[in-house]
């Protein structure tokens, strides 16, 4: 990350053109809170490890302020790795709206997905742009 500032410019320039920024795994490795500070962000994917220490007491701790700190700096977030109904619950217990997960169902083709949107069973974060995608 020693060109950040380079890094950032293009972040920038794509953002521009209407591409949208996300970190995934937010909270894990290389996924720095720096970088919430330095770099154009619109999304924050929270990793999901911390689904698996929602059953080990400090995942609620860290779910739950790291969902008020992207609301605080007016990002969109998304609790990944959510797979039972029971952890939706606590997601949205600590504030989460959006996730995804095997919950809702395994990874599937443009085909499936459809299906999938028109019986309910998932809703895109962003409706409009995926619906044109998977039509194009």
């Amino acid at each position: 990350m020693d060109a950040s500032r380079e890094h950032s410019d293009v972040l920038q320039r794509l953002r521009r053109i209407g591409f949208r920024v996300a970190i995934d795994d937010f909270g894990t490795g290389y996924s720095s809170l720096d970088y919430l500070r330095r770099f154009p962000v619109d999304r924050i994917k929270i990793a999901q490890q911390f689904m698996i220490d929602l059953t080990e007491g400090s995942g609620d701790a860290i779910l739950r302020a790291s969902i008020a700190l992207a609301k605080e700096l007016k990002l969109e977030v998304i609790v990944e790795g959510v797979e039972t109904a029971k952890q939706l619950q606590r997601v949205k217990s600590c504030g989460g709206r959006d996730v995804q997960g095997y919950y809702f169902s395994k990874p599937v083709g443009a085909n499936a997905m459809m299906a999938l949107l028109r019986i309910g069973r998932i809703r895109p974060v962003r409706p409009t742009v995926l619906l044109e995608a998977l039509a194009g």
